[in-house]
């Protein structure tokens, strides 16, 4: 099975225990406190992923290290991805698990980019206008390149709007370019 697909099953597995237990926003942020040590501390990575140390001992050091830390059927979800040797998954999980907490919240992640910074009242406009727009609660994820000259670019999934100041230069240097010019010297009269 592909790590992807076992990442979802993991995560959606996840999913239903923090719906029934703790709550979904109790075991998302175990689960990202959990996944940023395994990328801030490579160590303890290469202590959970390497076979030749037994699983008994890696379920000792995080039972030592995480208990009354995060909800205890979090925990035991943990010592099961050890058991079953998922541990180097637990950054797929980690997103997975965000994906499946959007989609039960309604929620998108749009990739907005600006020519300049937006101030705030700014950026609450355009999150509340994008949320229109897609028909979901919209978390914008600000970029600012001064390369597109003006307006705004926004990819939301697999759609790409792009309003920018560029794209529309473009357009008209286009236009400018394949327009047909009057032969035969005259100029139109301007009348």
């Amino acid at each position: 099975m592909r790590d992807e697909t076992v990442a979802r099953n993991y995560a959606e597995a996840l999913f239903d225990l923090a719906g029934r237990h703790e709550g979904l926003e109790a075991f998302g942020g175990a689960l990202e406190t959990v996944a940023g040590l395994l990328n801030d501390e490579p160590r303890l990575r290469q202590f959970l992923e390497t076979p030749r140390i037994d699983a008994q001992a890696k379920k000792a050091v995080l039972r030592k290290a995480l208990a009354g830390r995060v909800p205890p059927m979090f925990l035991n979800f943990l010592l099961v991805t050890i058991d079953k040797r998922r541990q180097r998954l637990l950054d797929r999980i980690a997103t997975e698990y965000a994906a499946l907490v959007d989609e039960h919240e309604n929620r998108a992640h749009v990739d907005v980019t600006v020519a300049r910074p937006l101030d705030e009242s700014t950026s609450n406009a355009l999150a509340s206008r994008l949320s229109r727009l897609i028909g979901k609660t919209a978390v914008p994820h600000v970029r600012v390149d001064p390369a597109i000259l003006g307006g705004v670019v926004v990819r939301a999934g697999d759609t790409i709007y792009d309003g920018s100041l560029r794209r529309r230069l473009a357009g008209m240097r286009r236009q400018l370019m394949t327009a047909s010019l009057p032969t035969g010297g005259e100029l139109p009269s301007q009348g």
